[in-house]
């Protein structure tokens, strides 16, 4: 009788050890926090999570389209809020509310369907030289400018949230009918369009571009890296655009149980304090931010956006982005 119980619980153990978590994300996030917050999950559950990045979170969203029905990941991690409004109606996740969701410190940060458990939030923002640009653009008219001539790198909105989310926040200060008209005028200030983020501020860092679509938060980022403002952010005056990042549970998971414990984990202490100095981006829950977040930029002013319409009017809106930037 003993011998048969140490080998049910032998068999037990190992069934727990060979449990394996699969976390797409985009890549950025593989390469930095995860590296950090992810062997934290494995111990404390004593399993395996294997993260597998693709690009920017566009390219995570079309994987899981593409595995639509026969998913081979558990949980994604970095889709914003028209990323995951597409998800959801693509029947790609499932409805989770973690037991700690109380910890997130503002309701709008949260996704009414009850599909997204939000882990950090930031406002989209121009970044720029301080050593090329002296004299930075302030408003969206103001980056029209002759003086920005191929100077400003932007990303493709069909592959990058931080791309996509630059292109709304047009939307929001021009409307759906005055939007493309802006973008035919910033055509020829636009240096280069990539892929994602992290190939924009490459070329940033490299000096082959002065200013880029990204993040209120990169002044506290080029303090923290680099001792010095060499890279500071504008928030235009016309409004700030507000960038959400959600956790959720794909559908088809299998590893539902260990998926739900990975989406309470992201709203732990030991999660959430690696969010400022590893994501950039500020963390739901109450937390001390570190000294270097007083280089991030204030928000006065934020500029609300109906993702309702966006799901009806999305696509006639890339399509519209598409032939102004991209058809001859």
């Amino acid at each position: 009788m003993r011998k048969l119980l140490f080998i049910l619980s032998l068999i037990l153990t190992m069934s727990i050890l060979a449990q394996e978590l699969v976390v797409y994300t985009y890549s950025s996030f593989a390469a930095g926090i995860a590296q950090k917050v992810i062997p934290i999950f494995e111990r404390q559950n004593g399993v395996k999570v294997r993260v597998q990045s693709f690009g920017d979170a566009g390219n995570v969203l079309a994987r899981l389209i593409i595995e639509k029905g026969q998913p081979k990941a558990d949980v994604v991690i970095g889709l914003d809020q028209p990323l995951l409004r597409r998800a959801i109606s693509e029947g790609l996740l499932v409805p989770f509310t973690p037991q700690n969701i109380s910890k997130v410190k503002e309701e709008k940060l949260l996704d009414e369907q009850g599909y997204g458990t939000p882990f950090d939030y930031g406002a989209i923002a121009l970044v720029y030289n301080t050593e090329k640009i002296k004299n930075p653009p302030r408003s969206f008219k103001e980056l029209l400018d002759e003086r920005f001539r191929k100077k400003l790198v932007v990303q493709d909105p069909r592959t990058s949230s931080t791309g996509l989310s630059f292109m709304l926040w047009t939307v929001a200060v021009f409307g759906e009918d005055g939007f493309a008209e802006y973008w035919k005028n910033l055509k020829s200030n636009i240096l280069t369009i990539t892929p994602g983020w992290d190939e924009s501020f490459s070329m940033l860092e490299t000096g082959e571009a002065d200013i880029m679509v990204s993040y209120a938060t990169d002044g506290a980022y080029s303090y923290h890296e680099y001792g010095s403002l060499k890279y500071l952010p504008v928030v235009m005056e016309e409004g700030a655009f507000v960038q959400i990042e959600y956790v959720a549970i794909v559908n088809g998971s299998k590893n539902i149980e260990l998926a739900k414990k990975f989406v309470e984990f992201v709203l732990s202490e030991e999660f959430q304090s690696q969010v400022p100095l590893n994501q950039w981006m500020y963390p739901v829950i109450e937390t001390k931010l570190p000294e270097a977040y007083k280089y991030a930029s204030q928000i006065d002013k934020v500029l609300s956006f109906d993702y309702t319409i966006f799901d009806q009017k999305g696509k006639e809106w890339l399509e519209k982005w598409v032939q102004v930037m991209i058809a001859r």
